[in-house]
């Protein structure tokens, strides 16, 4: 799909604050309430818009340990790597897993309550699936951008 100004404008305030009425988001780009619902809906349609959701701050529900994970496989073995994707999918503390290049073949951020739980995770978890050979903490010590935003 092709996206215009407006579309983009369209999909910019929705990230902002997906709760806007139709009305109101309407009004901010220029155009009928009619005409924009149409374009949300097609923006639902096509994918563009895979979900709608609430970013919620960390530290204020108690996840106050934050790590990227670096992981190294003992090999690229195709049953050992569905056992660690499923694995890793399940689990609600990892927030996100990227597959990479580079020296690392996994790089995963994750949110625990605090180190013992983070350490936890790594003995009962991560340590015990035949894929893992090693895994490199990089403790996040401050945030300096966080955004789920996308610039179309």
């Amino acid at each position: 799909m092709q996206l215009d100004f407006r579309d983009r404008r369209i999909l910019h305030f929705l990230q902002e604050d997906c709760r806007i009425s139709n009305a109101d988001l309407a009004e901010k780009v220029g155009m009928s309430a009619s005409a924009c619902w149409r374009r949300v809906r097609a923006f639902e349609d096509a994918g563009i818009i895979a979900r709608y959701g609430a970013v919620l701050n960390p530290e204020k529900i108690g996840l106050e340990f934050e790590a990227i994970i670096l992981v190294q496989l003992t090999r690229h073995d195709p049953e050992n790597l569905k056992e660690l994707v499923r694995v890793i999918e399940q689990r609600p503390e990892v927030q996100t897993c990227f597959a990479t290049t580079g020296q690392s073949d996994y790089h995963m951020h994750v949110l625990f309550p605090d180190i013992a739980a983070y350490n936890e995770f790594l003995e009962t978890v991560l340590f015990r699936l035949p894929a893992v050979a090693s895994a490199q903490t990089n403790v996040v010590l401050r945030k300096i951008k966080r955004s789920a935003a996308i610039t179309p």
